[in-house]
C-alpha cells in the first residue's frame, strides 16, 4: 500500500504543471555606478613673502574676506607686544563666535578645537582694528599680518594637483597609489618662498570620472544629473559633460555650490545616480498583453447611488423584439476617448445603446494593457500594470495603478506557461 501511494505521488508530481512564481518587491530597476572621482578646483598656493614665526588666524575649511588676516609673522616665537581694547559690541560677537562652536563640538574630532583657535584670533585682530598698511599686510604690535587677496576657501594643505584642471589632466592623475598630502602648518620658523596656505576662490567646482565605453553610452544625451557623495551622504544636482580623450572617455560634472564641504578633497567616491526610477519590481518574463473592447466613453452608464460604470446592451428576445440591459462592466483603463472594458462580459458584435438616445454602437474595436498573473488565490487573475522603467530582465511599474498590483503579491514567473482563470492549486 505504501508503494503504491509513493508511485501515485510520483506519477501526480510528473504530471502536474509547475508553475514558478514571483513575490513584487520595491526597488530600482538597478543598481546605480559608483566611482572614484577627481575634484578640480580654482585654487592657489601662497607663498610667504618674509622670514619669521607663523601664527594663523583663518580657519581651515571656512571663507575668508578679500583683505581678511590669514597668519602673522613675527621675528621672535613670543606672542606679540600690541595690545587693544575691545569694545562691548565685538566682545558680544566673540562671545556668540564661541557659543556657536560649542553647541556644534564633538569630542570625536577635536581637531575642530585648533582651527576654531585660529579663527578666533583672526576675528579679534578684525575687531581690534588693526593699522592696515596697505590691502596685502597689516601691523599688529611688533607681527606683520598678510591679508588674503581675494575672498576665498582657506586649506592649509597642498597636494601638488592645485594646477590640474578639466582640460590638462591625465589618466595618471586619478592614481592615488603614491598620492601624498603635504600639511603646511608650522609651529617652526618659515622662510621667504615657503608654501603657507592653499586658497580657492571660486564656488564653481567639477569632479572628472574615467568612465567605460557601455558607461559612456548610458549617460550619453544627460546634460544634468545627480550625485550622491559617500563622505556625508548627501547629493546635488551637477551639469554633465562627457570628455573624449586619446586615452578613453570620461565624465565631467560641474557644480556651482558645496565645494566648501569638500575643499580639503581631492579623491571622491560617488555615485551617479541614473536609476532614479522607483516603484514595484517585476520580471519582464512575467508580462503578458491582453485585449479589451474598446468603448466610447458617451455610451458609460452611473448607477444612481454608485460609482461604477457600465453599459446599456440591445438584447433579442425569442418572439424577435429588442430589449435593453444594463451590464455593469469592468472598465481597467481608459485614454481621451475610450474606456478598456474586460471582453468576458460582451462578446464581439454585441450593441450597445446610448442612455436617453438612439445612437447604438457595436462592439469590434479593441485595445491592448500590459498585465501579469496574480496567483494570491489560488488560480491566475489579470492584474495590470504601467511600465515605467525597463531593462533586459526586469521593469519598474508604478504604484496605485487601478486593478493593479501591490507590495508582496505573488505572480506567475512565466506568463507563457499559464492561461487567465487557470487554477494552479
Amino acid at each position: 500500500a505504501i508503494l503504491l501511494y509513493i508511485v501515485i505521488s510520483l506519477i501526480i508530481y510528473a504530471t502536474t504543471k509547475h508553475i514558478s512564481t514571483y513575490q513584487v518587491i520595491a526597488g530600482p530597476l538597478a543598481q546605480n555606478q559608483t566611482y572614484t572621482a577627481l575634484a578640480v578646483r580654482q585654487e592657489t598656493v601662497v607663498k610667504s613673502n618674509n622670514d619669521g614665526y607663523i601664527r594663523y588666524y583663518a580657519r581651515e575649511g571656512r571663507k575668508v574676506s578679500k583683505t581678511g588676516a590669514v597668519y602673522s609673522l613675527a621675528q621672535s616665537p613670543e606672542k606679540s607686544s600690541g595690545t587693544t581694547e575691545l569694545s562691548e559690541e565685538s566682545l558680544s560677537k566673540i562671545r556668540a563666535l564661541t557659543a556657536q562652536f560649542a553647541s556644534s563640538f564633538t569630542p570625536d574630532n577635536f581637531g575642530q578645537v585648533y582651527s576654531f583657535k585660529y579663527s578666533l584670533t583672526g576675528s579679534i585682530l578684525d575687531y581690534a582694528g588693526m593699522d592696515r598698511s596697505n590691502d596685502s599686510t597689516a601691523v599688529l604690535g611688533d607681527s606683520s599680518v598678510y591679508l588674503a587677496p581675494e575672498s576665498g576657501v582657506v586649506v592649509y594643505t597642498k597636494d601638488g594637483m592645485e594646477d590640474v584642471t578639466a582640460e590638462n589632466f591625465t589618466a595618471d592623475d586619478f592614481s592615488y597609489s603614491s598620492y601624498k598630502v603635504e600639511n603646511l602648518r608650522t609651529s617652526e620658523r618659515i622662510s621667504a618662498g615657503t608654501p603657507v596656505y592653499k586658497l580657492i576662490t571660486s564656488e564653481e567646482w567639477s569632479v572628472l570620472i574615467p568612465v567605460t565605453t557601455a558607461q559612456a553610452s548610458k549617460l550619453e544625451g544627460k546634460t544634468s544629473i545627480k550625485v550622491k557623495f559617500f563622505k556625508d551622504s548627501s547629493t546635488m544636482n551637477g551639469a554633465l559633460e562627457l570628455l573624449t580623450r586619446d586615452d578613453g572617455t570620461y565624465a565631467k560634472v560641474t557644480f556651482s555650490s558645496g565645494m566648501i564641504r569638500f575643499a580639503s578633497d581631492r579623491y571622491l567616491e560617488i555615485e551617479l545616480i541614473t536609476n532614479a526610477e522607483k516603484g514595484l519590481k517585476i520580471p519582464v518574463s512575467a508580462v503578458v498583453v491582453k485585449d479589451f473592447f474598446l468603448v466610447p466613453k458617451e455610451f458609460a452608464v452611473s448607477l444612481e447611488n454608485s460609482s461604477d460604470l457600465g453599459f446599456i446592451r440591445k438584447t433579442e428576445n425569442k418572439d424577435g423584439s429588442f430589449s435593453t440591459e444594463f451590464v455593469n462592466a469592468t472598465i481597467y483603463a481608459s485614454d481621451d476617448n475610450s474606456y478598456y472594458v474586460d471582453m468576458s462580459e460582451f462578446s464581439v458584435g454585441d450593441v450597445l445603446v446610448m442612455e436617453n438616445s438612439t445612437q447604438t454602437y457595436t462592439l469590434k474595436d479593441t485595445g491592448q494593457l500590459n498585465g501579469v498573473y496574480n496567483i494570491n488565490r489560488g488560480y491566475t487573475v489579470f492584474r495590470r500594470i504601467e511600465i515605467s522603467d525597463k531593462n533586459e530582465e526586469y521593469c519598474i511599474v508604478d504604484t496605485d495603478t487601478p486593478y493593479g498590483l501591490s507590495l508582496y503579491d505573488n505572480i506567475v514567473l512565466d506568463s507563457s506557461t499559464v492561461s487567465e482563470d487557470e487554477i494552479l492549486f
